[in-house]
């Protein structure tokens, strides 16, 4: 679970950014903060146990703004990332935003469409990451497939290509019943890379196409497998 601080000083934002974040799956609300005080209080009470992984930041705080939350974040070497959730339009305020590491800005008002889109885009993110990360690292193309997740707001369906997607969907069909396909098996059965064939299970899985299940197994973490849905 991607562990969340909503920072927010208005109490009726701050519990609807908190039900919205809650309603998306693998997210979850570690704390509601209404201050920038409050956010770093909350953030090394959080400690390394059960750090805080996202900050949903609003810009204008009634204590201290959201830059100076972001510089004692960076200066603490904290390292959430930041979804900036403001009304602040001033181009000086984003472009700082921005250089200290912000991955995403969001302006009021906003639906809660728009918010589960950048949640979304930002779990795949992490996923990209985690599943390029092998025994030399990460190289170029994963950064950058990891990145462009970022990027693209409207989430996966911008840059799927219908051959590839039909690969994957070909090769889920086939998989045997019940055991699904993790997105390495899937890389193998359509000579995809491994971070493009999750990005494609993961659109399938947005579409309602394919759900997600872990698969546990040997002494490691548990896998994620796909496995098909009646839509599919």
């Amino acid at each position: 679970m991607i562990r969340v601080l909503v920072v927010e000083d208005d109490p009726l934002l701050a519990a609807g950014h908190a039900a919205q974040v809650s309603a998306v799956p693998g997210f979850t609300v570690a704390a509601v903060a209404g201050s920038g005080r409050e956010a770093l209080a909350a953030v090394g009470a959080a400690g390394a146990e059960a750090p805080i992984d996202l900050v949903l930041l609003d810009m204008t705080l009634p204590d201290v703004d959201g830059l100076q939350v972001l510089r004692a974040l960076r200066a603490a070497a904290v390292p959430a990332d930041v979804i900036a959730v403001t009304a602040a339009r001033d181009p000086a305020v984003v472009r700082q935003s921005l250089s200290m590491g912000v991955v995403q800005y969001l302006l009021k008002p906003f639906t809660a469409a728009a918010l589960e889109e950048r949640l979304r885009a930002y779990a795949r993110f992490r996923a990209d990451v985690a599943a390029a990360s092998g025994e030399f690292g990460i190289d170029q193309q994963a950064i950058d497939e990891a990145l462009s997740q970022l990027r693209t707001a409207a989430g996966p369906a911008r840059g799927v290509a219908a051959p590839t997607l039909h690969a994957v969907v070909v090769a889920l069909r086939e998989a045997p019943a019940g055991q699904g396909l993790s997105a390495a098996e899937t890389a193998a059965a359509t000579g995809l890379s491994r971070v493009s064939a999750r990005r494609y299970l993961e659109h399938l899985t947005t579409t309602g196409r394919a759900r997600r299940e872990p698969r546990y197994g040997g002494s490691g973490r548990p896998e994620l497998a796909y496995h098909p849905t009646s839509a599919l």
